[in-house]
């Protein structure tokens, strides 16, 4: 015995065939590109359409902004400052290691001297008793006189003074070997030291005045080589920021 099912005469009440793939590729594709288009860029919102919550934002902080590129200008310049400041030192920390003999100081003439600025040099001379100024430095012992070369005002030198020999007995030495400078630009470590005697010996320093840093030879300078690099990438760093903060503001 066989079931037997009977078959509808109507031909409209078959089921209608599967859709094939190249009729489902159309719809496909039209239901992609409407869900990969963000907003705004074609889309269903249009091209020229703006999100209303990015309206909402605040603005961007530009005074904030411009007094952080106020600061890191002003601390560029100062670094910049500094290097200027260290300038003569880097020179001498770069000078030959070899003294260049002047002879005697006193009959030097003012030509020679100059040529020898930031330079390890040597000489001999008499240093004069009177307009002698003595001070002391922060973590050191010893203590130290700039005295003039006996019979010039624009020639003076430095002696350090072991400590325990400061007193009376104390004489200057002769023979002098270290940096010569300029008084009114010295580095950092003798800075102001020109107008330091004219307040305290009454002396008047003139213009252009020189500075002998006796034992003061360029290795111990090398110091002023590492600090000013420092100042440099200080001054580099605050450049590179401030052309970020520049180039974000455009």
């Amino acid at each position: 015995m066989y079931a037997v099912i009977g078959v509808p005469r109507d031909p409209s009440s078959f089921p209608s065939p599967a859709p094939s793939v190249s009729s489902a590729a159309p719809v496909a594709s039209a239901h992609a590109s409407r869900v990969a288009t963000p907003f705004g860029l074609g889309g269903e919102g249009g091209i020229n359409d703006v999100d209303p919550e990015l309206l909402e934002l605040p603005d961007p902080p530009r005074r904030q902004r411009s007094f952080t590129i106020a600061v890191l200008g002003l601390g560029a310049l100062a670094a910049l400052a500094m290097v200027c400041a260290l300038r003569h030192d880097v020179l001498y920390a770069l000078a030959a290691v070899q003294p260049a003999s002047l002879g005697d100081l006193h009959g030097a003439p003012s030509a020679v001297l100059d040529s020898h600025l930031d330079s390890f040099v040597s000489g001999d001379a008499l240093l004069g008793a009177a307009g002698g100024l003595r001070y002391e430095r922060p973590l050191r012992d010893d203590t130290f006189r700039t005295l003039p070369v006996a019979g010039r005002d624009d020639l003076w030198v430095e002696v350090r003074v072991p400590a325990g020999q400061e007193n009376g007995r104390w004489e200057p030495p002769h023979s002098f070997q270290g940096h010569l400078e300029r008084l009114d630009g010295a580095g950092p470590s003798h800075r102001g030291l020109a107008s330091a005697i004219e307040e305290t010996t009454a002396i008047r320093v003139p213009r252009g005045a020189l500075l002998l840093v006796d034992g003061e030879d360029p290795t111990h300078a090398r110091w002023s080589i590492l600090l000013a690099s420092l100042f440099l990438g200080f001054a580099a760093w605050n450049a590179l920021g401030i052309a970020h903060l520049v180039r974000r503001l455009k």
